[in-house]
């Protein structure tokens, strides 16, 4: 489509002019898709194309800068890595390089049809002037014309499968062949010498540089180093060339070739690349010292590897202190932290979410604490925003009033903050002085974000696991009424902490002197939509039980209040009345497990109750009932799945395991009975909540109830 592709190269030429005329390095444009939920990038220049592709497509929901200038139709402005670190972490992570980057929506016919981004070197631009913003302004207006010129002449402008790569301009035949001349001028030095272009693939290569490298520049050109040279294929080389690319900063490695001989490269950025000074031994003729690239960068490589890694992770935490454990365990040995600790407020006051690392008096003193302002100074300080306290002197500078806790000596304290609001702080300690490199801030600015996402949904968690809980709990029985003839125990074990909470629950009925009905089950689900749906099953169950209904009929018409109150919600219930005076049991199932019936000196006995369909699925089921004669001593164990289901086992082995160890002796109270029953349930961490109701008939009180009646 030729129209297409004039409209595409007109957008590489807006691209190009726009990164000239603003003095930035790196330019990219992105095109919406037909969906309009997906920005694909349609061009670039300057950037390495590993970076390219893994920006090349970015759905408008995305948490980055790109996609919020779009959703927002607003210019976004990022000042620099520790900025970018605080707003979007998980972009920080993905581009830990310093530079400044200002984007926008690229609009047509008043729709937005695409972006636009731009980078500078960081701390070359602190803020864009008005020319530079007119420039994008007026670019982004031009992009937005050629897309909808396109799109009125029939032939709309589509990103391809890959983003458009602009190179250096082409070099016209009429003029001379200036990389020839470079070449002899460099071959004339004792120094190694190449150029790189944006790819990283070697454009130019002199003689002192291949003899250097052990190769000729035939087989070097077009190539690029790590992959030509196997012993220059480490990440944290090529780290530098990217960071040399995308931050337009120098810097440096040293390695070793496989005879062992130490070569120090030197990258120096430029528009179309990068030149490559290659020097013998670990130390040479070097630069002012950068800030950027000082310090030990295979730790920085190693220290985002970590956090990203530690992204992953936290997705799984959801208690606060899962969330400080998981820091820890990725943070902790990383930067050489000592303790960490994260702080809310209530009241004024200092609480402790969650700890490690501090003695057991650090968090007591936490713990309760007046909230400890900061000074006002001469200097700006935000303290939404991270504060690094590289001595005791600093901290106690903008904190008279702080604690100093097990004599540690420096601190980041960082604020954690979602939508704008503070959730708490964290504070990573260390037990000496210690310096801050501008890699270590941003680095702990971008896990700030990442602590506070998880923060907040273990927070959330909290507060939604307790509702549910007390609901739960409000909803099951508090004690259990007396029964003459009819020792009763029961035991309910929510799942372990961080799980779902169960919708397991029992009841007993007193329905006569001689007369009672127990009642377990357990919903289906694991929220609070369970829990009250498992109040509203006792509450018909007890309704109808104390009606005179027969166990049938009880579970019967539970099963067609349940058919209209919840039909996606299904609820195992088994129904069991007892009759004291002629010692027996009436049994009726909807789908529940079967009880279990223990004797004395014998294994126990599993009853087989007819099942029925589980209450919720058929509102004309019926449910068909079974007698059971009572035993002297014998005791009718009710449970659910939690006691004895496990991974990979039969649940019908399950149940025979559970009666072949269900042996109650005589006098032995049911309470002790009951917790040997869930003691090994409980050892190992439970998906799922434990409910055990264990009944026993006195024959001596239920005759003296039968003859006092």
């Amino acid at each position: 489509m030729p129209g297409a592709a004039n409209g595409s190269s007109r957008l590489d030429e807006l691209l190009i002019e726009a990164v000239i005329a603003t003095g930035a390095h790196i330019g990219a444009v992105w095109l919406l898709d037909d969906s309009g939920q997906v920005l694909q990038m349609d061009t670039e220049a300057g950037l390495p194309a590993p970076i390219a592709r893994a920006w090349a497509r970015i759905r408008t929901k995305d948490p980055v800068p790109m996609a919020i200038a779009v959703r927002e139709r607003r210019k976004v402005w990022i000042t620099g890595r520790e900025h970018l670190a605080r707003e979007f972490p998980a972009a920080a992570l993905a581009l830990p390089y310093h530079f400044a980057a200002a984007l926008s929506p690229v609009c047509a016919d008043g729709a937005v049809c695409g972006g636009f981004m731009l980078l500078w070197p960081a701390g070359r631009v602190s803020e864009l002037t008005p020319r530079q913003c007119d420039t994008i302004d007026r670019t982004c207006a031009d992009l937005g014309e050629v897309v909808r010129e396109a799109a009125e002449r029939g032939r709309p402008i589509t990103a391809g499968p890959r983003p458009r790569i602009l190179g250096p301009r082409p070099v016209r035949e009429s003029e001379p062949r200036a990389d020839l001349v470079a070449l002899e001028c460099l071959n004339r030095l004792p120094e190694g010498y190449c150029a790189l272009d944006v790819e990283g693939r070697m454009t130019l290569v002199s003689a002192p540089a291949a003899d250097l490298l052990g190769g000729s520049p035939p087989e070097l050109l077009g190539r690029r180093l790590w992959e030509e040279l196997p012993w220059l294929a480490d990440p944290s080389y090529e780290d530098r060339y990217r960071a040399a690319v995308v931050s337009r900063q120098v810097t440096h490695f040293i390695a070793r070739t496989p005879a062992g001989r130490a070569l120090s490269f030197w990258l120096y950025p430029g528009l179309t690349g990068i030149t490559l000074r290659i020097t013998p031994g670990t130390s040479s003729r070097r630069p002012d010292p950068d800030p950027v690239t000082s310090g030990d960068r295979r730790h920085r490589v190693v220290a985002v590897h970590e956090i990203l890694q530690l992204a992953t992770t936290l997705a799984r935490a959801v208690t606060a202190q899962e969330v400080i454990d998981l820091v820890a365990d990725h943070v902790m040995p990383v930067y050489d932290v000592q303790a960490l600790v994260i702080l809310t407020t209530k009241g004024g006051r200092l609480r402790v979410a969650a700890s490690r690392g501090y003695s057991r008096e650090a968090i007591e003193e936490f713990d309760g604490h007046p909230v400890i302002p900061a000074i006002p100074t001469d200097r700006p300080f935000d303290a939404d925003k991270p504060g690094f306290f590289s001595t005791w002197d600093e901290l106690r500078a903008m904190y008279p009033d702080t604690l100093r806790s097990d004599d540690m000596c420096a601190w980041a304290i960082l604020p954690l903050i979602t939508s704008g609001r503070p959730l708490a702080t964290c504070i990573l300690a260390y037990d000496r002085p210690h310096r801050f490199s501008t890699d270590e801030r941003a680095a702990l600015t971008a896990l700030t974000g990442l602590i506070a996402q998880a923060f907040e949904r273990a927070r959330l968690y909290d507060v939604k696991h307790q509702f549910a809980q007390c609901l739960q709990a409000s909803l099951l029985p508090h004690t259990l009424p007396r029964v003459p003839g009819l020792d009763v125990a029961a035991r309910y074990v929510p799942a372990t902490p961080g799980m779902d909470i169960g919708g397991d629950f029992y009841d007993l009925i007193r329905l006569s002197d001689t007369m009672a009905a127990a009642v377990i089950g357990d919903v289906q689900g694991h929220d609070v939509t369970a829990a009250a749906l498992m109040g509203q099953v006792r509450t018909a169950i007890r309704a109808h039980a104390t009606a005179g209904a027969s166990p049938g009929e009880v579970l019967a018409h539970t099963n067609r209040l349940l058919a209209e109150l919840a039909p996606d919600r299904f609820t195992s219930c088994l129904y069991v009345s007892f009759d004291l005076r002629r010692h027996t049991a009436c049994v009726a199932s909807a789908g529940h497990l079967p009880p279990v019936l223990g004797r004395s000196g014998a294994p126990g006995r599993v009853v087989e109750a007819v099942p029925g369909l589980l209450l919720g699925i058929d509102p004309a089921a019926e449910y068909a009932t079974s007698e059971l004669t009572l035993e002297p001593g014998s005791v009718l164990a009710l449970y659910t799945d939690g006691l004895i289901e496990e991974p990979g086992q039969d649940l019908g082995d399950s149940i025979a395991a559970l009666a072949g160890r269900f042996r109650p002796t005589p006098g032995r109270p049911l309470h002790d009975l009951a917790e040997s029953l869930i003691e090994a349930a409980t050892i190992e961490q439970r998906t799922d909540d434990i409910a055990v109701l264990l009944l026993r008939e006195d024959w001596f009180s239920a005759s003296a109830a039968s003859g006092s009646a």
